[in-house]
């Protein structure tokens, strides 16, 4: 089987290299600023990690490589302004919105979307960063460069948040996981709760709005939509055309993980259904140290990436499985006095999923 380059070499990266390892698939996670003559990619099929990325020796070089999957669709979906204008072209619902390029449109934003207003830059701005919350008078305190580098999006009263990852071929075959429930907290994912078979009629809407986009886009490989629950419909909030954070519970809880089932579908190997084993929690692991206390509890996963410990930044996860929801409550509530307070709230809200 050809070798596959990553571009980037973060946890993502990491995590295909090891679903790579038992197949007999050689993964090169590959920083982006690596010497382009070091890295095996004239003889390999090419992926990303990451939506977007500099200009570097490396990258100019990828720009133009055949093999590289899905190569036009990144920039695309890498920017919130041409992915808005995708989701509108095929009607599927999105919270309402707006490109903001001056600040004379401020009335006019707040006569058209309402007082409560999202701002989002249109590169970039993940895990709460580069997104601000504006209710009239706070316009005034936007730095002044972001006009033209940003969308705004009416501020949605929502019920909940679930993801949906599914991945495609190159035949147009796609196949989906069960919809994960996800808490965010500060812009930041915190806990995923995936259940088998829990909503049929939200399952049936996801897949048949993902499968509208990656058909369209000719896409090929893992993708992860990001949903508001608005009544009993879906609004679609963003699109990540890579394996996705709100997946990670798949490695132990299915019977193929969203980093196998990427590789998968870029080399064209049979990409089945996968079986949903149990239900399943995902715990971020958030600027926290390794804490070996976590190896007591029996159904407790740790996936530990070997970064830096810094304060907001992704250094792990844990991940829970087990057929009785009952054995996962007691185990989250063992985790309580194993992370620090601010998970209390993350644990809490996944035992309420999980009854």
């Amino acid at each position: 089987m050809k070798p596959i380059c990553v571009l980037g070499n973060g946890q993502l990266g990491r995590m295909l290299r090891q679903a790579g390892e038992p197949l007999g698939i050689a993964v090169y996670p590959v920083g982006l600023d690596a010497e382009p003559e070091s890295v095996p990619y004239q003889s390999s099929v090419i992926t990303a990690e990451i939506e977007r990325w500099p200009e570097t020796a490396l990258t100019r070089e990828l720009a133009h490589h055949k093999a590289f999957i899905n190569r036009d669709i990144f920039p695309q979906l890498a920017d919130r302004l041409p992915q808005k204008q995708l989701m509108d072209s095929l009607g599927l619902a999105t919270a309402p919105w707006r490109l903001l390029s001056d600040p004379s449109q401020w009335p006019q934003l707040f006569a058209e979307l309402g007082d409560f207003i999202i701002v989002k830059r249109r590169t970039g701005g993940y895990d709460g960063r580069g997104q601000w919350r504006i209710r009239p008078g706070d316009e005034a305190e936007l730095p002044a460069e972001i006009y033209g580098e940003c969308i705004v999006e009416q501020g949605i009263p929502f019920s909940g948040e679930v993801s949906l990852v599914g991945a495609r071929n190159a035949q147009g075959q796609s196949v989906f996981y069960t919809l994960t429930h996800n808490l965010h907290q500060e812009g930041i994912l915190r806990t995923s709760v995936a259940l088998p078979n829990a909503d049929n009629q939200l399952q049936q809407q996801a897949e048949k709005m993902l499968s509208a986009i990656m058909d369209h886009l000719n896409y090929i490989g893992v993708m992860a939509m990001e949903c508001f629950i608005v009544g009993d419909n879906l609004l679609i909030n963003e699109l990540a055309p890579r394996v996705h954070n709100s997946g990670h519970w798949t490695q132990n809880g299915a019977s193929i993980s969203q980093f196998e089932l990427h590789l998968r579908a870029i080399l064209d190997l049979p990409m089945p259904q996968p079986e949903i084993m149990a239900p399943s929690v995902m715990i971020n692991l958030i600027g926290t140290e390794l804490n070996p206390e976590w190896f007591g509890l029996p159904l407790v996963h740790l996936h530990w990436y070997e970064k830096e410990v810094r304060p907001v930044r992704k250094v792990g996860h844990l991940n829970l499985a087990h057929a009785d929801k009952g054995a996962l409550q007691t185990t989250l509530q063992a985790l309580i006095p194993l992370l620090p307070a601010e998970y209390q709230s993350g644990l809490e809200w996944a035992k309420i999923k999980l009854s």
